[in-house]
């Protein structure tokens, strides 16, 4: 079997840079936390890099992308990457090697739980913890990854989603705000950010990989792939702008976290639409999602729903938004392997991207929520008040960020 060479490099580029968004997402929580907590929540992210990989290897890359067509799940023709050579293609782009296309799928698996972390930042446990990252892989994300990219039920559908609307951010997002309301609020008051310079490092890390997240996912080199790629900076550059604006109006001074929220938002609101949309289009995106964001976040502290790092006002929200921007301002002559939206006469495409990440928002967060209650069960989710005052970078690991 002779691979497209071009492609195959750029996809192992691509790959790189999506494995970097989850140490980056480590940096950006870390940076947001008390200095008590830092290392508490990043290892929540670097953990789950080896989990997630681990059950990607022996069974999860198979459910996503093995068989199952039109189902909720797919197979386990592919355990253990079983029958994968150095001649086996990826059946939807003989350009490239399997093994590639299984590599790059597992960094968007790596990075989406470690999403939800944020949310629950200094009260939930390491051990409950780890029990969830499991059960939300098996039960949420690979369910969804087969749905809408592994020829499962939303794709029979006509469910389009370029890069993670719903597969990422919509039921990250959401697992986020279940999450916040079985956990409460936290007991003792965190001081963060402590360290505005970490949370910087970490937005460029991510922001950077996002290129590879959203240009990436049309999996080889072309047209597409630079309209994604364009289309994901000036939808965060436009985000991020729009929010400093706003907290410059709302807060009377330039915050400088504020403007790397922003530009979050507008990632995760390009995120299902980049590949699809033109990029005028992506420009209303990232301003409509700055907007709405600032709003959901300003509303969630209104009323006092401890989401610590804006988990669900940021990639819940903005990836809700995403999907249904996609429905609206999908357009063919941008992709011919897309859709028109709402604009271009497609209702019927608006209403099942609607519905799909509805249903998306909806499951997540009641799973997330009985799987919180069922782990408790079996081990206390939430530290002690104890473990809160001393911080859970002692408490819980027995280490210190800073001496």
């Amino acid at each position: 079997m002779s691979f497209d060479t071009g492609s195959t490099g750029f996809m192992l580029v691509a790959t790189s840079l999506v494995m970097l968004m989850t140490p980056g997402l480590a940096f950006f929580y870390g940076g947001l936390v008390g200095r008590k907590n830092v290392l508490a929540i990043m290892i929540q992210s670097f953990v789950s890099m080896g989990v997630t990989t681990v059950l990607w290897f022996t069974f999860g890359y198979s459910l996503c992308f093995s068989g199952g067509e039109g189902a909720i799940i797919g197979d386990l023709k592919y355990m253990f990457l079983s029958g994968v050579n150095l001649t086996t293609a990826f059946s939807g782009s003989n350009s490239i090697p399997l093994w590639v296309f299984m590599a790059y799928q597992m960094m968007f698996a790596q990075i989406t739980p470690a999403l939800i972390t944020g949310a629950f930042s200094n009260r939930v446990r390491f051990q409950a913890y780890l029990i969830f990252l499991v059960l939300w892989l098996v039960f949420v994300y690979f369910p969804f990854a087969h749905m809408v990219w592994g020829g499962g039920l939303m794709a029979k559908w006509g469910v389009l989603d370029f890069a993670g609307g719903i597969v990422v951010h919509a039921i990250a997002g959401f697992s986020a705000l279940a999450a916040v309301f079985f956990v409460g609020k936290r007991r003792v008051q965190d001081k963060g950010p402590h360290s505005i310079p970490l949370v910087a490092l970490g937005t460029g890390l991510l922001w950077f990989g996002w290129y590879g997240f959203n240009a990436g996912s049309e999996l080889r080199v072309d047209a597409v792939t630079a309209l994604a790629f364009i289309n994901t900076d000036v939808a965060a550059s436009f985000a991020a702008i729009t929010w400093l604006i706003v907290a410059w109006a709302f807060e009377k001074k330039p915050k400088f976290v504020g403007l790397l929220t922003g530009s979050i938002a507008g990632l995760a609101a390009v995120t299902p639409a980049a590949g699809y949309v033109s990029t005028a289009s992506a420009v209303t995106i990232g301003i409509i999602a700055s907007l709405v964001c600032y709003f959901a976040i300003y509303m969630k502290n209104k009323l006092q729903w401890d989401d610590a790092l804006d988990v669900w006002g940021v990639h819940g929200v903005g990836g809700f938004l995403g999907v249904i921007a996609l429905g609206i301002f999908a357009d063919l002559t941008m992709n011919p392997s897309g859709s028109d939206g709402l604009l271009l006469g497609n209702s019927v495409f608006f209403f099942k991207e609607t519905i799909a990440v509805v249903l998306a928002a909806l499951y997540s967060f009641l799973f997330t929520y009985a799987a919180l209650w069922l782990i408790n069960k079996v081990t206390a989710v939430k530290v002690s008040i104890e473990t809160e005052e001393a911080g859970l970078d002692e408490s819980e690991l027995g280490e210190q960020a800073y001496l």
